[in-house]
């Protein structure tokens, strides 16, 4: 069967700011779409990929027109469900016959009310998609009913039928390896300037879940009771097959998404000394807790090749690190940047505003925590309640949301906490990015720093970025959306029938 796989067209001046677009726009590979790209492939579909980050709307319709699938997997966030059902709509009217299935963080957490909301969807992936979409497809090619298929929302005429959901996937080793091959020019697919090392660039997870319960994070195992405490971990040797066939793909630096690369320490351990051992010529970017690393273990990454580390802020005040359940403290945050840099990782760090229970006077808090610790990296985001989260199943008891979708991202502050304003978390991160990033022991660190064209470039976009955030004020206050309303007539809550929002 002929299968499309698509991102639907979106600009980055829609998540945004134009004038620190530059800057902040990153280019992930989609390693989900890749997932279950390679499971098609092996069950011999004709799989393409059409993504919409390089793509218009109209160059998408065109050059799936021209393939003619018999099958669309249509991926969507919240921000873009809006672009999902727009090109689910395009896609029906170029060619009524073409199946339309939604995936992604949105569909799984909204799940059957993605039909209701979209009337040119045939069904909705509810969960991991590698065994269930070849399953449907199966389905479909014999001519028989989705009845029973784990994993799945569709119609049965005027019916929408929900199936009960798919256990989560423990044999990780036993899926093929992201079709990496579907992508076309790798060299397009590239992080923000400064965060990586050599080009081309991928991604790769080595394990799938996490077993923190942080309110602002989606887990399609809410239970935590898949893996070991809700974390399922690929063999040592299946990670390094994959990194073999990475680098014979031509690939120079891989970044790993798993939610957190320590959690399992003598596994992390282990893989960067069979990496060293092998002498496996690539740089890498891992995140990690800061309760789950240590000096020897930073050393071992340092050694076997990786250059930096994310691990996060969110705040710089206690009792709101608290109330998101990180189970960490500023201790552990001092203590874990200072053993990485000490080790000769570049240090990257996010933080939060908009938290339940933040004053404006707890973002200024967090803003010199920031530069007390001092990373190579910072970045300062508002707190997202996307569906499926704590926080947004729970959002009347911590404040109000954005009724509009496209708030839903880091910059939108879609979710305001009853202790402050919308205005106000703009203006913090305004104002964290000014100081952190206009200190002059900074910019003459990154200075010393520059080493080649790419460094060059991070820096020529960093200082545009830096020029706006000083002359251009409000420069993250969205131009249209509509304002948090009350917390009861949250996004979610459908009038008369739309659906929600999710990561």
């Amino acid at each position: 069967m002929r299968c499309a796989l698509i991102f639907p067209a979106w600009l980055p001046h829609e998540v945004f700011p134009r004038q620190t677009a530059g800057s902040q726009i990153n280019y992930w590979q989609p390693l989900g779409v890749l997932y279950v790209g390679a499971a098609l492939l092996k069950a011999g579909h004709d799989v393409r990929f059409f993504n919409g980050a390089f793509l218009t709307h109209d160059e998408i319709l065109r050059r799936v027109g021209e393939f003619d699938p018999q099958f669309a997997g249509i991926y969507s966030v919240t921000f873009g469900w809006n672009k999902a059902k727009r090109t689910a709509e395009a896609l029906k009217r170029l060619n009524p016959e073409i199946f339309t299935c939604a995936g992604g963080p949105y569909p799984i957490a909204m799940q059957e009310q993605c039909l209701r909301d979209c009337a040119y969807f045939d069904a909705v992936g509810t969960g991991e998609g590698e065994i269930t979409v070849p399953e449907m497809l199966e389905r479909l090619e014999s001519g028989r009913s989705l009845d029973g298929v784990l994993g799945v929302a569709f119609r049965r005429g005027a019916e929408i039928v929900k199936n009960p959901p798919r256990p989560l996937i423990e044999d990780l080793d036993s899926l093929p390896f992201p079709a990496r091959e579907l992508l076309g020019e790798t060299d397009k697919y590239l992080p923000p300037p400064a965060t990586y090392k050599r080009t081309p660039v991928t991604v790769m997870m080595t394990s799938r879940g996490c077993r923190r319960r942080c309110i602002f994070c989606f887990q399609i195992d809410r239970e935590r009771k898949s893996g070991l405490r809700g974390e399922r971990f690929r063999s040592i040797e299946n990670v390094l097959a994959e990194i073999e066939l990475c680098l014979q793909q031509g690939y120079r630096e891989i970044k790993f998404l798993d939610e957190s690369f320590s959690a399992d320490y003598d596994r992390a351990m282990q893989l960067c000394q069979a990496i060293r051992a092998r002498r496996l010529d690539f740089t890498w970017f891992a995140s990690a807790c800061v309760n789950m690393v240590d000096r020897p273990l930073l050393q071992a990454m340092k050694d076997a090749g990786c250059w930096a580390i994310l691990m996060g802020g969110e705040s710089g005040v206690q009792d709101n690190l608290n109330t998101l359940r990180k189970a960490e403290t500023l201790g552990h945050m001092r203590a874990a940047v200072r053993t990485a840099k000490e080790v000769g990782l570049t240090v990257s760090m996010p933080f939060i505003f908009g938290l339940p229970g933040e004053t404006f006077a707890d973002g200024l808090k967090t803003i010199e925590f920031a530069l007390e610790l001092d990373p190579d990296l910072a970045n300062f985001h508002c707190l997202t309640p996307f569906p499926g989260t704590h926080l947004y199943e729970h959002r009347e008891k911590y404040g109000t949301v954005s009724d509009n979708l496209e708030d839903y991202t880091y910059q939108g502050a879609a979710f305001v906490p009853y202790t402050m304003t919308r205005e106000q978390i703009h203006a913090l991160r305004q104002l964290a990015f000014r100081r952190f990033y206009s200190r002059p022991a900074f910019l003459l660190r990154r200075l010393l720093r520059l080493r080649n064209v790419n460094d060059l470039r991070a820096a020529a976009s960093g200082v545009r970025s830096l020029f706006w955030l000083w002359v251009r004020r409000g420069l993250f206050r969205r131009g249209r959306g509509t304002p948090p309303g009350p917390a009861t007539a949250a996004a979610g809550t459908p009038p008369p029938a739309p659906g929600s929002s999710a990561g």
